[in-house]
């Protein structure tokens, strides 16, 4: 790898938790994102002191946020690129978390109760890699769904009959899970959770990562977190993150994903010699309804 270290350290008067956040041409999707990790939705988070940090990775125009708490902090990406690694990197660089959360995908709402949950686990670990489930919106994948009519109309009538954004949104009975179960083979999380002190020593993204997308790099940093000495892979049973249909490279359209997939493999395979592997370690499990972790 040639990226370099990220260099701001936490600060001892700093939040406790930091999400940072990339998005590009997402300007239906990210304020939903936004709102959905404010204090207006997140669920015992009253006494939790975290910020929401945004790089935009040169939207046109760039989305409008909502007022919230707390109040996001947003930048555009210094050097625009058809990665979002470069984006990810800057906001990595801003955070001041003694955790730090990065949701490479900015259209991925969050459940009400992932924050506490997060701040739950990682006290259970010095070195946590808590690696949060994904989830899409509809019944389906989005990329088959697609083709049956499934749009962002349809989302957005789903998402008003659910109920969003009043305080208690089941989103999870609105979506399709991305992984058969808590504790089976992972590719990847959209919102992973590291210390600063692991992020630092991982050096944050690999620029090597340069196609549109970002290819493989997500499930490069799950697998180099969770293959860090001394860190601890935390599965989280009951939270999630669910994907807004937007026109993404995987999400909305089964052939371009297809074929994105396959040259993302190759791409992947030549800078690491081996092809993308799932994490199948079990590791231990978060149950957020009880606060119960579960080691194995």
């Amino acid at each position: 790898m040639t990226n370099a270290p990220i260099a701001k350290a936490a600060k001892p008067t700093g939040p406790s938790i930091s999400v940072v956040i990339a998005c590009w041409q997402m300007q239906r999707e990210l304020p939903r994102t936004i709102l959905s990790l404010s204090r207006a939705c997140q669920e015992g988070v009253d006494d939790l002191d975290y910020e929401i940090i945004v790089v935009d990775n040169g939207s046109d125009p760039c989305p409008m946020l909502p007022p919230t708490d707390p109040p996001v902090r947003f930048k555009v990406v210094n050097v625009k690129h058809p990665s979002p690694v470069g984006a990810m990197n800057e906001a990595l660089a801003m955070a001041e978390g003694q955790v730090i959360g990065a949701w490479i995908d900015g259209a991925r709402m969050a459940s009400a109760n992932l924050l506490a949950a997060v701040r739950d686990a990682a006290a259970h670990h010095p070195a946590p890699v808590i690696a949060i489930p994904n989830r899409q919106l509809g019944s389906a994948r989005q990329a088959s769904a697609a083709r049956d009519g499934y749009d962002q109309a349809v989302e957005d009538a789903l998402l008003d009959q659910a109920g969003w954004p009043a305080p208690g949104t089941d989103l999870f009975a609105v979506s399709w899970p991305e992984e058969t179960s808590v504790t089976g083979a992972m590719l990847e999380s959209n919102a992973l959770f590291l210390t600063r002190a692991t992020w630092d020593a991982l050096g944050g993204y690999d620029p090597a990562f340069s196609e549109p997308g970002g290819g493989m790099c997500n499930p490069d940093m799950l697998s180099r977190a969770v293959a860090h000495p001394d860190t601890q892979l935390i599965r989280m049973d009951g939270v999630a993150t669910f994907h807004q249909i937007h026109g993404g490279t995987s999400t909305s359209d089964e052939d371009l994903a297809v074929s994105r997939v396959k040259e993302a493999t190759r791409a992947y395979t030549a800078l690491r010699g081996h092809p993308p592997r799932k994490v199948r370690d079990r590791g231990w499990v978060f149950d957020a309804a009880t606060g119960v972790m579960d080691k194995g």
